[in-house]
């Protein structure tokens, strides 16, 4: 996989640059600046997001997420919608997982940018023993790169002889 490389660490950097559409084939030209290169201001957000979720920080929680949006699962077999406002109210409550002492352990697995100011980007992160993956609905507007949606799924829930892994 091709990385790119962030101040924090790496991600996962999936940018896809030939695609069937109809019929024909479609690449991007070497012909001038990119639109959909990768914005770093994006990476910021995302780090902002594991940040507020690894601190249960509200205020970064605040910052990152549009005050509109919404999280959507399904996990239970039936769509579990919540506003931004009743999730950051659930954060607030919570124990973090730094104070605790766990690492954060998050990672950018993808990033699909549908212009350059709109990206969804799926995401692999820890919060205690629950390890979710979840598709972030990212746009660009006056306030820099807000989630506007969350989708999120309990991939797996570690036991205590995963702690150390």
């Amino acid at each position: 996989l091709p990385y790119v490389r962030h101040p924090t660490g790496y991600c996962h950097f999936y940018q896809f640059r030939d695609f069937h559409f109809g019929g024909k084939v479609f690449a991007a030209t070497s012909d001038g600046p990119d639109p959909m290169t990768l914005d770093p201001d994006l990476l910021v957000a995302i780090e902002t997001y594991f940040d507020a979720i690894h601190d249960c920080d509200i205020q970064k929680l605040s910052a990152v997420f549009h005050p509109q949006s919404s999280l959507f699962d399904a996990d239970n077999g039936s769509i579990f919608v919540e506003p931004i406002d009743s999730f950051s109210r659930d954060v607030a409550g919570r124990v973090s997982p730094a104070s605790k002492g766990q690492p954060r352990e998050a990672e950018v697995l993808m990033i699909d940018h549908l212009s350059p100011i709109s990206a969804t980007v799926k995401i692999r992160i820890r919060a205690h023993q629950s390890i979710f993956v979840d598709h972030l609905g990212f746009v660009k507007g006056e306030d820099g790169w807000q989630i506007v949606s969350k989708i999120w799924h309990l991939e797996s829930t570690l036991n205590t002889d995963d702690e150390g892994t």
